[in-house]
């Protein structure tokens, strides 16, 4: 199929790749004119057959809803836009009911796989249509993990269930890293344990806590045992946040999730040790960027 997508960054980048390794012809733009393939937005529109899809990886928010707009007014009737970033859910049903009114498609995606996706493939959780899923859906198969069934899944035929679904993932994402942290500070402090890399890989095989993010946490430790090069400070990127807000919402109890959240308030607040550990796994599967401890 030909797609066009924008945004080129980091997890952009890595897919316009895998797609186009998948024999997919891509068209992007990215404001770094050194990422793009074309100059404009309208060059990219230009450039695709109809029906026309695009693909839409750029922040959350303000980023994300100018572009929408601006495509509003380049595609036409028949055509597709897929919001592909992190933005939050209630945003997807305005996106679609704006576009509608131009006769032009809407799908959000939540995706995950960081870094990795380009050699393991993105978890793609979508929302929509199915008339419109299935204008993506070459690329959905492109872009999922291979040889399985897993990795696709359609949440829901309304707006905004698949950011839904991806946001509640970050959201016992939080849970999980907070809770290998505080298990690491624990260890790392005190005496009568040796080897604590070791022992976290130990946990790797054969435990029902190994997972991707004990894989990425052992490989940091061996490289810093006691994650001195690190400051002990996370980011939240909005998901948690809004997970938490959902939760109050609807009144389900989410004390792990909301612990997770506050602890990272926290850590910019002063020098959190266990911190260090989510720093590092942030790090690890998304390259987010760390405080290392002579910058602060």
């Amino acid at each position: 199929m030909h797609i066009g997508l924008v945004g080129l960054g980091k997890m952009g980048g890595n897919m316009r790749t895998r797609l186009r390794e998948a024999g997919h012809t891509v068209v992007g733009y990215d404001r770094n004119p050194d990422l793009a393939d074309v100059a404009s937005l309208a060059e990219m529109v230009e450039a695709l057959p109809s029906p026309k899809v695009v693909w839409v990886m750029v922040p959350a928010g303000e980023p994300t809803r100018s572009t929408i707009a601006e495509l509003k007014e380049l595609l036409g009737e028949g055509d597709l836009v897929v919001d592909g970033g992190n933005s939050k859910y209630t945003d997807d049903a305005k996106n679609a009911e704006s576009l509608a009114e131009q006769g032009i498609g809407f799908v959000d995606c939540g995706v995950s796989g960081g870094v990795w996706g380009l050699q393991n493939g993105y978890a793609l959780m979508y929302g929509g249509s199915d008339e419109n899923a299935a204008k993506v859906m070459p690329a959905f198969e492109a872009l999922k993990p291979s040889g399985t069934e897993d990795g696709l899944v359609h949440c829901g035929s309304t707006p905004g269930a698949g950011h839904f679904s991806k946001m509640v993932h970050n959201g016992i994402e939080y849970a999980m890293m907070q809770a290998y942290a505080e298990g690491w500070e624990l260890l790392d402090k005190v005496d009568i344990v040796d080897n604590v890399p070791e022992i976290f890989a130990s946990w790797r095989t054969g435990t029902v806590v190994r997972s991707w993010l004990l894989d990425l946490l052992v490989e940091q430790l061996r490289a810093d045992e006691h994650l001195d090069k690190i400051r002990g400070y996370a980011e939240d990127s909005g998901e948690g946040r809004w997970t938490v807000e959902a939760a109050i919402e609807n009144a389900v109890p989410m004390p792990a999730i909301s612990a997770s959240l506050f602890a990272r308030f926290v850590s910019r607040q002063k020098d959190d040790h266990a911190m260090k550990a989510v720093a590092a796994m942030r790090n690890g599967f998304g390259g987010h960027a760390v405080i290392s401890e002579s910058e602060a």
